[in-house]
């Protein structure tokens, strides 16, 4: 773990509760002066600790309302194969999380799309046709319980 002391640590869990908080209200939650405060953030965000600030969407409200977890299978194992694989995956934007894993399958990736004929149409027109792909398993989300949640950091 890189040198995050107890200052560096209060910050992530305050900009992981409310990343809109100004850096005054961050410098008084972790009894800091401002400049000081700014400075430990530019530093996260250089060291790539801190990737970046968005937005928490509800996917229902704006019509996302199908979540699909995607386990793919692709034949012949290479380091060139899966480089091309994960270029693929990367280029899909209705994929929102994508993982390299161990099991049954290669790749899990998270789709989200507005409803069961716009992931068959992702389905067949653009996972299928994935180079190398032997199969892929389709697991649909019921509800969503918890999502994007906060790491749990060291105290």
């Amino acid at each position: 773990m890189p040198n995050l002391d107890k200052f560096d640590l209060a910050i992530l869990k305050i900009l992981q509760e409310d990343a809109r908080a100004t850096n005054v209200e961050i410098a008084e939650r972790v009894n800091l002066s401002p400049s000081p405060c700014l400075r430990r953030i530019r530093n996260l965000e250089k060291s790539g600790i801190l990737r970046g600030y968005r937005a928490d969407i509800d996917r229902k409200e704006v019509g996302l309302g199908l979540t699909v977890f995607v386990e793919i299978k692709v034949g012949q194992h290479s380091r060139e194969n899966a480089q091309r694989q994960q270029e693929a995956l990367l280029a899909i934007p209705e994929v929102v999380s994508c993982f390299l894993i161990s099991g049954n399958a290669d790749f899990l990736a998270e789709v989200v799309v507005e409803d069961l004929s716009a992931y068959e149409t992702l389905l067949t027109e653009t996972l299928l046709a994935m180079p190398g792909v032997t199969d892929i398993r389709s697991n649909f989300a019921i509800r969503s319980i918890k999502t994007g949640g906060p790491l749990k950091l060291p105290e």
